[in-house]
């Protein structure tokens, strides 16, 4: 096991350092002049000139990706366009909004969602199953940015029960946790369903019921463990997904957290921050897969890697 965690993480290398090419070269091909958002729609031509030398964007761009690896080679990412603090500030603050955020919304949505899946999977093609499936299709089906504004309606302006806008408290955290996680829970419950279904055709299942044992022990200790492995793949992915992907959700709410930053940071041709953020997006990916695949093992014994 350890010579395998050894192979991947060394292979984060060459994939890191596409991604910060590809990222490089993307931000560069942006519409407009980064030095004349910062300088002010009012500065002069020599204002703005010199702007851009202060931020290093007179230069060639070899010369500035070479300054940018060099600079990630050492843990700096630069410094903001926009605020002139150092990149690693900047996402260190609004680094744990968005982990919380999304923790809280993986942790309702599989609960929720292999609770919906395992139900429509026992009862199957009956109404449980029909209810399960309709609300997963829903759930899937629903734009995250109506379902966000449609729950701000209801509970913030007519109900006047939950707050619309920051990351404060706790009931900060339902409505935006809850926009985030609709979707996720739709995914699961339907893998799940489907990996179940597939688990009680098994002749170990078969054997088990035969033995006389409990449905209850049947289902719990000999299906769902085995129904998991693939589920934790979604799961994994989901995890990255929500992790790297709740900007609309961010926005919607005015979530303090990466999402946002990385809104402004478009907007604002803010090269750095972007560079740094859609890095640490590519490394949670990668890092969350090499988790799954060793849980793998954790879930079932027989796996082993070389």
């Amino acid at each position: 096991m350890l010579q395998y965690l050894v192979k991947r993480l060394l292979g984060l290398i060459p994939t890191l350092a596409l991604v910060a090419l590809l990222v490089f070269l993307f931000v560069h091909l942006l519409p407009g002049d980064p030095a004349r958002l910062a300088a002010g729609p009012d500065a002069t031509p020599e204002t703005v000139a010199l702007v851009r030398q202060d931020l290093g964007l007179d230069k060639s761009l070899p010369e500035q990706f070479v300054r940018f690896t060099t600079g990630v080679l050492h843990g700096d990412f630069g410094r903001s366009l926009r605020t002139k603090r150092p990149v690693n500030a900047e996402i260190a603050e609004r680094f744990m909004p968005t982990f919380w955020l999304t923790v809280t919304s993986m942790a309702w949505s599989v609960a929720i969602g292999m609770l919906i899946g395992t139900l429509s999977a026992v009862w199957r093609n009956r109404w449980p199953d029909r209810v399960g499936m309709t609300l997963a299709v829903s759930g899937i089906s629903f734009p995250a940015f109506a379902l966000g504004m449609l729950l701000m309606q209801i509970f913030s302006v007519q109900l006047h029960w939950l707050p619309t806008v920051g990351a404060d408290t706790w009931r900060h955290y339902i409505l935006p946790s809850l926009t985030l996680g609709a979707a996720v829970a739709a995914i699961m419950a339907r893998f799940t369903r489907s990996s179940f279904v597939d688990i009680l055709h098994e002749d170990y299942v078969r054997t088990a019921r035969a033995k006389g044992l409990p449905e209850t022990v049947v289902i719990v200790k000999h299906g769902l463990r085995n129904a998991l492995i693939p589920v934790v793949t979604m799961m994994g992915l989901q995890f990255g997904f929500l992790l790297g992907g709740s900007i609309v959700v961010e926005v919607v709410f005015n979530w303090p957290g990466m999402g946002r930053l990385l809104v402004d940071a478009v907007d604002m041709r803010d090269y750095p921050v972007i560079q740094g953020l859609v890095l640490l997006f590519s490394l949670e990916f990668v890092l969350i897969n090499l988790i799954v695949d060793v849980l793998y093992a954790v879930i079932n014994p027989t796996i082993r890697y070389r």
